[in-house]
């Protein structure tokens, strides 16, 4: 089974996905992993190195293909990013998306990366511009579009273990015999 979570930053997908990976015994694999992995090879932030990112193509094509392999090439996995559920496309049994008001995004990002929660709004809704603008440059990925996703949640309307057991809810009432099936991404350029 092939499992996807996305959803912007403080959103409570990287939590929630580790948690629902445990779950089912699914290996988990994580964009924002690598794309840090990334960034720190060449000594950047993760901030910085999402701006450079607007400059050079390449780092987010980098990124974009190895989580593209993973989901076409493994099965048990959970493949968690931003772009995850639009990766991983027709290979993915199941799409979620995470989410939550941005003031309530910004104060989780304050308190694990002891910053205000005025500084953590701004740096939130900067990355997220940036991010948007090269997705729809580089692969024709609107990511405001959520109808490719199976389930969606505001995480802010449930208590911390609520959210995971809406998820495994989801994937133990899965069954792929009367699913409609796995289905492709429409209008997606995956040009690595």
């Amino acid at each position: 089974m092939l499992l996807t979570v996305s959803g912007p930053p403080g959103s409570g997908k990287s939590t929630n996905a580790e948690l629902l990976a445990d779950r089912f015994g699914l290996d988990y694999v994580s964009g924002g992993d690598l794309f840090r992995e990334l960034a720190d090879e060449r000594g950047y932030s993760p901030v910085e190195f999402n701006e450079l990112a607007e400059e050079e193509a390449q780092i987010d094509k980098d990124l974009d293909r190895r989580l593209r392999t993973v989901a076409a090439t493994r099965d048990a996995v959970l493949l968690e990013s931003r772009l995850a559920g639009w990766l991983a496309a027709e290979h993915a049994d199941l799409r979620f998306w995470l989410d939550a008001p941005l003031d309530v995004r910004a104060e989780r990002i304050a308190a694990r990366e002891d910053k205000t929660v005025a500084e953590a709004r701004a740096v939130t809704k900067r990355r997220e511009q940036s991010e948007a603008k090269r997705y729809q440059e580089l692969y024709d990925i609107d990511i405001a579009d959520l109808g490719i996703y199976d389930v969606t949640i505001n995480t802010a309307r449930w208590g911390e273990m609520a959210v995971p057991d809406l998820l495994a809810n989801a994937v133990e009432r899965y069954d792929e015999t009367v699913d409609e099936g796995k289905y492709p991404v429409e209008g997606v350029r995956y040009d690595f």
